[in-house]
């Protein structure tokens, strides 16, 4: 730490500063400013500084805190000038350099250059970042850069673990462009990380930071074995690079849309007919093994003609099997709704989920009364929860009835999905003007709505305002 913010005493706030999480810094902020304001801050405000407040009043360095947060530019220029006593308070000092008073942004800036150091550039990464999406607040990001750029490359890798997801994107820019990571770090690194931009980011840079054939091996295993279908798909473009298009055959098949596509696209620029290979695989529908993949894949690939490979499929023994043969029926826009309705009793939710899904444009074909049989309380949760968002794409009175019926339900999500209906139900052409059942309904439910959205919706059934 530099002379400007050399304490006479040891920080007393180092280890609250690694433990406590930026958003608690910025609520503290917003709370004293609004309690110098309004004399009181949100609910939400005051729970997420409490724990961090009460930590300052310990220490006794709440009124410094306080000064530095004021809704008074003079009182948090003169809490900047003294914040040399108290470094623990350094997050604060980095809020402030975004401040929309000159001198209080410029006294902070020069306070914090001299205090940013690498192991405070860690524990302060986050709060830098999210000040720095304010109008003021690139000149922290700038500084955090040229700090970390400054230290030795093992310095980067405590930000590189962080659990903050802007941290790491962060750090991974700053990584690959001084180019600190090689190429089968950045590979594992793809693979592993949860966040979509570090895994395009550290794939897309992996693969261009490959020179030589031997290093492919090193790259392409993490990509292509990663359970992210970003990676996944990263490593199969690279297949084409490689010289090794033969191994995207085995991702023609994967779970991830994503990953066929780019297994299709390898294999027909080295010559091959993906569709030819689904067609093999689908052509025998009880054979053992059938990937669901290739069902799905056959539709994406291929044309309506394959229809008849796929329909044998809605019987199929296999779960997945059958729910892929729905959607491939679906994108082929060759849906049966008289056919793929007993469909929605099927045991496994995945199967029902794909045939609503199908069903929903020509829910009116459906069986008013089939239908609703299967919202009543003895059916799987699944079936009622398909039966019934049929019913609400169909509307009309019977919608509304079925909806009103089931807030009091005892499945919460059916309930949550009744009110919802509710409320966003309009009538339909073939609802009579002014029918007395849909006044009644819509009583019955007037706690979901205020007074006014409940009149000009009884305005608009002709029911009474």
């Amino acid at each position: 730490m530099a002379a400007g913010l050399r304490p006479t005493r040891p920080a007393p706030l180092r280890s609250v500063l690694r433990a406590t999480d930026a958003d608690d810094w910025l609520a503290l902020d917003v709370r004293v400013r609004e309690e110098s304001w309004y004399g009181s801050a949100t609910q939400a405000q005051e729970r997420t500084a409490a724990p961090l407040l009460l930590e300052l009043t310990r220490l006794g360095l709440a009124q410094p805190a306080s000064d530095l947060c004021h809704r008074n530019g003079r009182v948090r220029e003169r809490a900047v000038g003294r914040a040399w006593s108290y470094p623990g308070l350094l997050p604060l000092i980095v809020i402030r350099c975004a401040d929309w008073v000159e001198p209080v942004r410029e006294r902070a800036r020069d306070l914090l250059h001299e205090a940013l150091d690498m192991d405070a550039a860690v524990d302060l990464a986050p709060l830098i970042l999210r000040t720095g999406r304010r109008g003021r607040g690139a000149f922290g990001v700038g500084l955090l850069e040229e700090v970390l750029r400054r230290a030795p490359a093992t310095g980067l890798t405590a930000l590189l673990a962080s659990p903050d997801r802007a941290v790491r994107r962060f750090a991974y820019r700053l990584a690959i462009g001084q180019r600190i990571l090689r190429p089968a770090e950045l590979a594992r690194a793809a693979a592993r990380d949860e966040d979509a931009v570090v895994q395009d980011l550290c794939s897309d840079a992996a693969l261009i930071a490959l020179k030589d054939s031997e290093a492919y091996d090193d790259v392409l295993g993490p990509l292509l074995n990663a359970r992210s279908p970003r990676a996944r798909s990263a490593g199969v473009t690279a297949l084409r690079q490689a010289g090794r298009p033969e191994l995207a055959v085995r991702f023609l098949a994967d779970r991830s849309a994503l990953v066929r596509a780019y297994a299709r696209y390898v294999m027909r620029q080295h010559g091959g007919d993906p569709t030819v290979w689904y067609r093999d695989r689908c052509a025998a529908p009880d054979a053992p093994g059938l990937p669901p993949g290739a069902v799905i894949g056959l539709a994406e690939s291929g044309g309506r003609t394959d229809a008849g490979l796929l329909r044998p499929m809605l019987a199929h023994p296999a779960a997945g099997v059958r729910a892929h043969a729905v959607a491939g029926l679906r994108i082929l826009d060759l849906v049966d709704a008289e056919r793929m309705r007993p469909l929605l009793d099927d045991p496994a939710p995945c199967v029902v989920r794909e045939t609503t899904l199908a069903l929903l444009p020509s829910s009116r074909d459906v069986p008013l009364e089939w239908l609703l049989e299967r919202t009543g309380p003895g059916r799987p949760r699944h079936v009622r929860l398909a039966a019934f968002r049929l019913l609400d794409a169909r509307g009309g009175v019977e919608a509304l009835r079925v909806a009103v019926e089931l807030l009091d339900d005892g499945d919460a999500k059916l309930r949550t999905w009744a009110a919802q209906c509710v409320q966003r139900w309009r009538p339909s052409v073939d609802v009579p003007r002014g029918d007395p059942e849909v006044r009644l309904l819509l009583d019955r439910s007037r706690h979901l709505f205020s007074d006014h959205a409940l009149r000009r919706l009884k305005w608009e059934a002709g029911v009474g305002g």
